[in-house]
């Protein structure tokens, strides 16, 4: 899967940025480091004054790249989405059992992500601790309709509808299929940010798996 997933190229919606970041050193440069940033010091303290310093680059340079920090992040999501989707496709294509290929699609899913050495510029298991604990803020905001209407949450839904489907096939008279594919993707989030931080209210642990709990709840569901 590796090898598969260097020759494929992640595109982003173009209204995210101003200029395509995967097109220059600078800005791969400036991904590789707001997801440094962004982890290092929360999303709420992170300024492009600050990404500026820490590359030793004007923050002027930074806005010919990104309008604003919210379409930054909305971008790392789209990216981090589209990695979840190439890793899903690329392990599922050839898998004609429905129970199997929705199995294989939980665990890559909800699994503890590592860093892919294919993109160097980004470092997935990082990039995945920005999902956790702040994918949320680009969808809870008041520009959120108007923003999805521009397409800049198509790769995230486009994974939930996946998902749907695979879910259809192993129960095709089950009615929530939408809204089990979504609690599933935005569940695991969440119950990943209680195990790092809430640990009392959730039976999870660093040892125990995320996926067990979904396949469990999963097939007890469907079956």
């Amino acid at each position: 899967m590796p090898n598969l997933l260097s020759n494929v190229k992640i595109t982003i919606n173009e209204k995210l940025y101003v200029k395509d970041p995967e097109t220059s050193e600078l800005g791969r440069n400036i991904l590789k480091n707001s997801i440094l940033l962004i982890d290092e010091i929360g999303f709420e303290a992170f300024t492009f004054k600050k990404l500026g310093e820490k590359i030793q680059s004007n923050e002027s340079s930074i806005y010919r790249y990104f309008e604003n920090k919210h379409k930054l992040l909305v971008y790392l999501s789209s990216w981090y989405w589209s990695w979840i989707e190439y890793n899903l496709v690329f392990a599922t294509h050839n898998i004609t059992n429905p129970e199997e290929k929705l199995i294989i699609s939980l665990k890559i899913i909800t699994q503890n992500i590592v860093d892919d050495k294919n993109t160097p510029h980004i470092d997935e298991s990082i990039l995945n601790r920005i999902i956790i604990s702040d994918f949320s803020k680009t969808l809870l905001t008041k520009d959120v309709d108007e923003e999805n209407k521009e397409g800049f949450f198509l790769v995230y839904k486009r994974l939930i509808y996946r998902l749907t489907e695979t879910i259809s096939l192993v129960n095709p008279n089950y009615p929530y299929a939408k809204s089990l594919a979504s609690s599933v993707v935005q569940g695991a989030l969440h119950q990943h940010y209680l195990k790092d931080h809430f640990k009392t209210i959730t039976n999870l642990s660093e040892k125990d798996c995320l996926s067990d709990f979904y396949i469990d709840m999963i097939k007890k569901t469907l079956l």
